[in-house]
């Protein structure tokens, strides 16, 4: 792999010019709030967005484990989403929201502009042309499937399932650049860590340099995505097992393959894995006895969609791949079964019983690109050398998505933004309570409130608040008026709830007004919002 100074400059900026256009909608959304709203930080995925802001809030409160807010539930602490809580120390009263968020800002920066770096690295392992390189780098980062078919009308492709590159960060990568920093810098470790792997694996004399800086990499990777490790393991394991069932082919054909480089690459795997494995046995072992964890892991379920989904975000690759794959192995005889093998497994990955399985390909697309640009190379069919043009097709999906988005930041409304009322209540109640205190709300209130105010709350993150399916009734009957006084108090002692909060959100609920419900005292009020503290309750 040869990447000059020229070609390092083209990339930087490359990687700049993404994370700028990917900040005009923010930007434009903090234009759009005006005096009646205020903008929460994201443009899509909000409640996990409000879920990142709430965890580096927890940091700046002095925590070092993970302790989620969602949930009243007793939790021992665990050592993940370290990031957002580091991130969460550098921020302060006043103005600690808005900190916050600009904070995640320049982590998804960074994190974006290292995720574009590794793919071109990794790209260049096994493309030469330098033209391709920046093609490949392009599609690998902002590119998608056909998804954008359905803005002509075709949704009954996906039977009106959503497509994809819509909501699937693990199957392309423009989702990480544009609002999933932890993700998008995970990807980059991974991919630099089989660039290390891949760029000295036939020299013997790196054994230990490789082992250690890819097992030091993977190892950080575990502090993103502990999960990522173990596809970078398979990816690897995977890449040696095709290449033993190369070389054995090439044996009973008289050949002579190096067999000694096999036996090496499977020594540096064992090393690497030794070095990174620390972070993914402790993520193994608090899942199977911490008991918050077992809960969460339970309703934690992100499945792989229909195979047809899948054959309609890489279609259009696919033409492409075969042509590659042959110039690949012609020009490239032994990485080239890397990306070869990361293909053999996937339909393995994306199928596997596990309640993650959509997450197990990640990073699938830049192995696919990989493979599609290597079509363009050499003097390939003529029709091929004719049709770099028809990869702009994969952007289309990108575009719907940041117009798409766009256009909903120009008319402000829940869940990209919250009314201003709202966020004074939250401050109000934020000057009051004592770090992790309970406070009782409708879901769509304790999603945002834990981002605004340290406290916790009994339902508001689907994987993150356990027991859901049972507590969302129980907290959605409380605001009733059929609900008896007893029911009402049988929550608040079972979950310790120390105040109440009553908005539009919660009188949608219901026609109870908390004004006569003995044990509640308004310390707040301001239009449709009020605040009361529980008083006269113990367990």
């Amino acid at each position: 792999m040869r990447i000059n100074a020229k070609e390092r400059r083209w990339v930087i900026g490359f990687a700049v010019v993404v994370m700028l256009i990917t900040t005009l909608p923010y930007l434009l959304a903090f234009w759009s709030q005006g005096q009646n709203w205020f903008f929460t930080g994201f443009v899509f995925g909000v409640e996990d967005g409000n879920s990142y802001i709430a965890k580096m809030l927890t940091g700046s409160q002095g925590a070092w484990l993970f302790r989620t807010p969602y949930t009243a539930f007793p939790q021992s602490g665990f050592l993940a989403f370290l990031p957002y809580l580091l991130l969460g120390k550098l921020a302060a009263p006043p103005g600690e929201h808005e900190q916050l968020v600009v904070l995640f800002q320049l982590f998804r920066w960074g994190a974006g502009i290292c995720s574009i770096l590794a793919t071109y690295d990794f790209l260049a392992l096994f493309i030469e042309p330098v033209r391709l390189r920046r093609l490949g780098t392009a599609v690998a980062s902002v590119g998608g499937g056909l998804g954008w078919l359905t803005v002509l009308g075709l949704q009954a492709l996906w039977a009106n399932r959503l497509p994809l590159d819509f909501y699937s960060p693990e199957s392309f990568g423009f989702l990480d650049l544009y609002g999933l920093p932890h993700l998008a810098l995970a990807r980059a470790l991974l991919l630099w860590g089989l660039v290390i792997f891949l760029t000295h694996f036939q020299d013997k004399s790196k054994t230990v340099r490789v082992i250690l800086t890819c097992g030091v990499f993977w190892l950080c990777l575990g502090l993103m995505q502990p999960l990522t490790i173990v596809i970078g393991w398979t990816i690897l394991a995977t890449f040696l097992i095709v290449l033993g069932i190369v070389f054995y082919w090439r044996k009973r054909r008289g050949a002579q393959p190096d067999w000694t480089m096999l036996k090496q690459g499977i020594i540096r795997l064992m090393g690497i894995g030794l070095i990174s494995s620390p972070i993914v046995v402790y993520t193994a072992i608090k899942f199977l006895t911490d008991s918050y964890l077992i809960q969460w892991a339970r309703q934690n379920i992100i499945l792989s969609p229909p195979v047809g989904d899948y054959l309609l975000a890489y279609g259009l690759m696919v033409p492409f791949l075969i042509f590659g794959l042959k110039r690949l192995i012609k020009d490239r005889p032994v990485n080239v079964y890397l990306p070869i093998g990361w293909l053999v497994i996937f339909p393995i990955l994306a199928y596997l019983p596990y309640n993650l399985q959509r997450r197990l390909p990640e990073g699938i697309w830049v192995a696919i690109t990989v493979l599609a640009v290597a079509s363009f190379i050499g003097e390939g069919a003529a029709w091929v050398r004719k049709m770099p043009a028809v990869f702009s097709l994969t952007f289309l999906s990108t575009i719907i998505l940041m117009a798409g988005g766009s256009l909903v930041i120009l008319k402000p409304s829940v869940p990209i933004f919250r009314p201003a009322d709202e966020i004074k209540a939250f401050e109000a109640l934020s000057a009051k309570v004592t770090p992790g205190q309970v406070v009782l709300a409708a879901y769509d209130t304790s999603n945002a409130l834990p981002a605004w105010v340290p406290v916790r709350t009994l339902i508001g993150h689907g994987p993150e608040s356990i027991q859901l399916a049972q507590i969302r009734p129980e907290v959605e009957k409380f605001f009733q008026s059929s609900t008896g006084d007893q029911e009402r108090i049988k929550l608040i002692q079972q979950f310790h709830i120390d105040y109440v909060f009553w908005g539009p959100t919660e009188q949608a609920l219901g026609d109870w007004n908390p004004d006569g419900f003995a044990g509640l005292t308004s310390i707040y009020q301001q239009g449709a919002w009020k605040i009361y503290q529980v008083s006269g309750y113990s367990p």
